[in-house]
């Protein structure tokens, strides 16, 4: 299985990053499932779920005070990488 995320380091907090569709999102039960198995992935660090509109523009699912900073870091600032389990 792949996917893309990213580790970032920032203010003394590591967190994660885990790409999603954007159905995952609208999905209470399935965006909540796929928010703790990306953590566990990422070695249980608090971990965030992003999914793009039809223009690009990102939202952000988990810890409101990572959503919040991740609301103003342009997605081309972020390390992505594609993850392989």
């Amino acid at each position: 299985m792949r996917f893309e995320g990213a580790v970032i380091k920032e203010q003394g907090v590591t967190f994660g990053i885990l790409v999603v569709k954007r159905h995952v999102l609208n999905n209470a039960a399935e965006r909540d499932s796929v928010q703790a198995q990306a953590s566990r992935l990422f070695g249980g660090i608090p971990t965030v779920l992003m999914a793009q509109d039809h223009q690009g523009v990102p939202e952000y699912y988990g810890r409101r005070d990572i959503v919040n900073f991740m609301a103003n870091v342009p997605l081309e600032a972020v390390p992505w990488k594609e993850y392989t389990i």
